[in-house]
């Protein structure tokens, strides 16, 4: 009688704990700052998004600076890193862009792939305000 008492209980902590993290969305920052790894962190951003059960249930961020920056220029990028790009947008992800990797770079926002946004502060510190806010960090 305990163990099936015990087995009823937790199937149901089971079935709440199930029921509490469906309705929460999980925020992630990814980073991104070597050009040679922008098609393996596009991937793994459409992977997590698959894994997660979808774009709905997930706000996500990637935050690019440094050398990287010449994988998302527009006139350089790969049709992989350019049609990636345009996938996770179209499901709700937000592309950041480091305000001192595009002055260092003498690079304009409109040089880089559609759906960047300057982030003045720096993309290390937009980084730390993320992870402030309970993003998890993650760099592929």
């Amino acid at each position: 009688m305990k163990t099936a008492s015990l087995l009823a209980l937790l199937a149901l902590l089971g079935g709440v704990s199930s029921v509490a993290t469906a309705a929460e969305k999980i925020n992630v920052v990814y980073h991104l700052s070597e050009p040679d790894r922008a098609a393996f962190v596009l991937n793994n951003m459409q992977n997590h998004i698959d894994g997660v059960g979808g774009p709905e249930n997930i706000n996500m961020v990637l935050v690019v600076h440094g050398p990287a920056i010449n994988a998302l220029n527009e006139i350089e990028a790969t049709e992989k890193v350019s049609s990636g790009i345009a996938s996770l947008q179209e499901q709700g992800v937000a592309f950041e862009m480091c305000g001192n990797t595009l002055k260092g770079f003498n690079l304009e926002l409109d040089e880089l792939l559609p759906g960047f946004v300057e982030v003045s502060q720096g993309g290390v510190t937009r980084i730390g305000e993320l992870q402030s806010q309970g993003y998890v960090y993650i760099r592929p």
